[in-house]
């Protein structure tokens, strides 16, 4: 399969995986579905490195940096589906996708690179599209509260920094399949030690009617980290992040389809959601 293939099949899962558990958060909450999807990432992904050979034998580094970013992903995957809960299912999405923009500013700052027109050109859209998918949220979502965006860029913030990293890990040693089974089994360790809290326990809510739904979005989620890893081994960051990318786009269009009971989406979601899209495109293409 070619690399342009699995990018859009990476988009494509993670708008599933997104859709599904806005489905589920409806009678349960965050925590349940983090804990669900990294039980299901740590299995699935875990089985498969036993049934095709155990762990293979790759550099000591490389372990290590999918290590520290199977702790990230812990928080990145919590807070995430706390942004979808808190403020809906396209605009946490859209707003997680900021993440070059991060790059960028640190980029600029601290290491004093040029920023080229598309870069310029791609951060106002950025930063416009924020703008717009922030649009009089507060009259649209009951309870909501400004912090409340803090979850979706938190998100974003630890993505710019656990995408490099992982991509760094992946030049070492070509084994995406062992390093996203290993992503999730220290993501649920991370997970389950903080299960020790009684505060954190009390948030865990099971209900029947949300089980299949963060099942279902384990699996999309699972997929979208093995066909990204596997993605970078065939074709390079600048050919595979943007079709990556596009990922709110396919969440906008599933929400407007399956969440039409929970979520409205009007014309700021989706003119939001199209400026962060090709901000981000063009900030990766530059």
């Amino acid at each position: 399969m070619t690399p342009q293939f699995l990018a859009l099949c990476t988009a494509l899962s993670y708008a599933a995986a997104n859709v599904s558990v806005r489905r589920g958060l409806r009678d349960s909450s965050a925590a349940t579905a983090t804990l669900v999807s990294l039980i299901v990432h740590a299995v699935v992904l875990g089985s498969a490195v036993v049934l095709t050979g155990g762990a293979p034998e790759v550099a000591a580094l490389a372990v290590g940096l999918i290590a520290t970013t199977g702790v990230l992903q812990t928080g990145m995957r919590l807070w995430h589906y706390t942004g979808i809960e808190k403020v809906g299912t396209s605009r946490a999405v859209t707003l997680r996708s900021t993440h070059p923009i991060f790059s960028v500013i640190i980029g600029v700052t601290f290491l004093h690179e040029q920023a080229t027109p598309a870069v310029l050109v791609g951060t106002f859209l950025v930063v416009s599209g924020i703008i717009m998918t922030s649009w009089h949220v507060d009259e649209q979502i009951s309870g909501f509260r400004w912090l409340h965006l803090l979850f979706p860029m938190v998100t974003a913030l630890i993505t710019g920094i656990v995408h490099p990293i992982r991509r760094y890990a992946m030049s070492i040693a070509d084994e995406p399949l062992f390093f996203a089974a290993l992503v999730g089994m220290i993501s649920l360790l991370c997970f389950s030690s903080t299960l020790t809290f009684p505060a954190m326990r009390k948030r865990i809510v099971w209900n029947p009617n949300s089980l299949v739904p963060f099942i279902v979005a384990g699996v999309f989620e699972t997929s979208a980290v093995l066909l990204m890893l596997t993605a970078f081994v065939n074709g390079p960051v600048v050919l595979v992040s943007p079709i990556a990318a596009t990922s709110p786009i396919w969440t906008l269009l599933m929400s407007v389809v399956f969440l039409r009971d929970l979520e409205r989406v009007n014309r700021y979601a989706v003119f939001g959601t199209v400026c962060v899209v090709a901000g981000v495109i063009a900030i990766y293409l530059a």
